[in-house]
């Protein structure tokens, strides 16, 4: 094995819609040595596809297996607690699928079994690892915005319908991680969030997050899966200029950097100024690529992930203060 090399040591859980998209990543990246699937039909699929893989229909089978020493779950939300707590008491890395969890409680001890047992443990916000937003987090904390005013997130679509989860669960985690992020590795203090459920009693289809921070910062997120057209975008908005993001546009056009937005006319009174952005250069890479490769550099130098678990844990609690407003209809929700 060369120096750069990793061992061949990570197992999957789960090769459904996403996670074969991970088994694919881990493949290539010369690390996936076993597959955990209930389905038969896909297992054989993956076999054929990835000479010398191995394969099992029981989690238990990759707990129990010493050759495994890292695991990542893609299996359905609430899942993920047992089998990472699993893998954790097995002294396994772990990369876990958003969300870490789903009840604050099981983040808070997984977060205290990893560290007992020295485990890395990281969670799938695949947004903090896009190129674009990378550098987009790297301008607006280097000052080129001036002082962050305000941060919109728009993620729309028609599809993927769920039943089991809402939107907002479903569409918002990646854009709330990159938002706590921006507004400094914290959590709102107040949260309100309103939607509507029209396909499925009970499931909102659409909804709207709004949240004011510390230092009076605001920030909304508007999902849905009942939208005629896509829309992925993040607008970041500063006191010196402006910053968005648009994920549905050909690379080279994704980030663009406003200047100037903003003269002072006779008398005090803004005018704006509506000049196009100017395209920010970033150096192509796939998202997903980047994430797994970060979790593979930090089991290997024992490093703390960009998502660690304290940071999915930030992420839930929001979820949770978004979803209890969502409940009362809109009634605010402090977090403390």
């Amino acid at each position: 094995m060369s120096e750069n090399e990793q061992p061949r040591d990570l197992a999957l859980i789960g090769a459904g819609y996403w996670g074969k998209n991970l088994a694919r990543n881990f493949h290539q990246l010369g690390v996936l040595r076993l597959l955990c699937d209930a389905d038969e039909e896909t297992l054989g699929h993956f076999r054929a596809e990835y000479d010398g893989l191995e394969t099992c229909n029981d989690p238990r089978q990759v707990f129990t297996n010493e050759t495994i020493t890292r695991v990542a779950i893609a299996a359905p939300a609430g899942l993920h607690y047992s089998f990472a707590k699993r893998a954790i008491e097995a002294g396994k890395d772990v990369f876990v699928e958003k969300p870490l969890c789903l009840d604050v409680a099981e983040a808070e001890d997984l977060i205290s079994l990893a560290e007992e047992h020295s485990c890395i443990l990281m969670v799938g916000h695949l947004l903090q690892y896009h190129p674009c937003v990378r550098k987009l987090r790297d301008l607006s904390d280097g000052g080129e915005l001036g002082q962050l005013q305000y941060i919109t997130s728009n993620r729309l679509n028609l599809g993927k319908i769920r039943r089991e989860e809402n939107a907002l669960w479903s569409f918002a985690p990646h854009d709330l991680s990159v938002i706590l992020s921006l507004a400094g590795d914290r959590l709102p203090k107040r949260v309100t969030c309103t939607g509507g459920s029209y396909l499925t009693s009970g499931v909102a289809d659409t909804t709207l997050m709004a949240m004011r921070f510390a230092d009076d910062v605001r920030a909304h997120v508007y999902v849905s899966w009942l939208n005629p057209f896509k829309e992925q975008k993040l607008t970041v908005i500063g006191s010196e200029g402006m910053l968005v993001f648009d994920d549905t546009l050909p690379w080279e056009q994704k980030l663009l950097l406003f200047r100037d937005h903003l003269a002072w006319g006779d008398g005090g009174v803004p005018e704006p100024n509506k000049s196009a952005g100017e395209p920010v250069e970033v150096p192509e890479d796939e998202p997903l690529r980047c994430e797994c490769e970060h979790f593979l550099e930090a089991t290997a130098n024992r490093t703390a992930p960009r998502t660690d678990a304290h940071e999915g844990l930030r992420v839930l609690r929001a979820l949770h203060a978004a979803q209890a407003s969502l409940d009362r209809d809109g009634e605010p929700v402090d977090i403390r």
